[in-house]
């Protein structure tokens, strides 16, 4: 399994997925055309999608959704929660591109099979997602106000977890942000903090995850060295090794790697 997070931040998110026969972009919140560039640089085409899913309907993470649907005659994945709030934003979609699936039931598109779970976001009814194949896990877990059982149970024995690092607490309350934006992202539908995913990322080591990214960096409210060591810090508090866990970072502006999982 291929994986590569082309933008994960507050001002847009996509990943690209592929398998041996099946290509997927997870999240199209940027412009079509910085979409188009980014899977350009790994050598590969809107062209050559299979499908998009989407986790919510927020707009960091539809932008550009209709835009690719229509050019490149692209089915979208969405539960019934999700496309009440996007239809009205993203356009026209053709009726054969829009497809409905069932939060906490999976679902095959070709060779993947695809786990959507729900997730504690302020939205209509946001999903993570755990893709399988040939014994594989791959899952992808943002836009989260905090951690639970369910949420520890969908993405355990991961073989690699983008994983929401949202803010540092104390930059967020020192911030810009008015009141009631800060109260809705440090409430339990908001964001997750370095410190919290540090905390999360302790607890799956003991599930089986050895590897993970840190992704949907606050551009205000953090900076990917901070968040990177806050992580790193409560690993070692929870007696886990650098050694014994693979961080990297995914990034706003740019490509955040390709990353091959056996």
């Amino acid at each position: 399994m291929l994986f590569c997070p082309l933008f994960s931040g507050s001002s847009g998110n996509s990943s690209y997925i592929e398998t041996g026969d099946t290509c997927i972009l997870v999240d199209a919140g940027l412009t079509g055309k910085a979409i188009e560039s980014a899977l350009r640089q790994i050598g590969k085409s809107p062209a050559d999608l299979n499908a998009i899913l989407i986790t919510h309907e927020h707009t960091d993470h539809i932008n550009a959704a209709g835009v690719l649907s229509r050019r490149y005659d692209l089915p979208i994945y969405a539960n019934a929660g999700t496309w009440r709030g996007m239809l009205p934003l993203i356009g026209n979609i053709k009726q054969k591109n829009i497809r409905v699936f069932e939060t906490n039931r999976d679902f095959y598109i070709k060779d993947v099979n695809i786990l959507p779970f729900k997730t504690p976001h302020d939205s209509n009814e946001s999903v993570g997602y755990a893709f399988f194949h040939n014994g594989i896990k791959l899952s992808l877990m943002t836009d989260i106000g905090h951690m639970n059982e369910q949420l520890l149970s969908a993405v355990e024995n991961s073989d690699l977890l983008l994983i929401e690092s949202n803010h540092d607490v104390e930059l967020l309350q020192a911030g810009p942000y008015p009141y009631q934006l800060k109260r809705r992202i440090l409430s339990d539908n908001g964001h997750l903090s370095n410190e919290n995913a540090g905390k999360a990322l302790a607890k799956l080591y003991t599930r089986g995850v050895r590897h993970a990214l840190l992704g949907h960096l606050s551009h205000e409210n953090n900076f990917e060295q901070l968040a990177m060591e806050t992580v790193r810090g409560v690993l070692r508090e929870n007696d886990i090794p650098d050694s014994e866990f693979s961080l990297a970072m995914t990034h706003r502006d740019r490509i955040g790697g390709l990353f091959e999982i056996e």
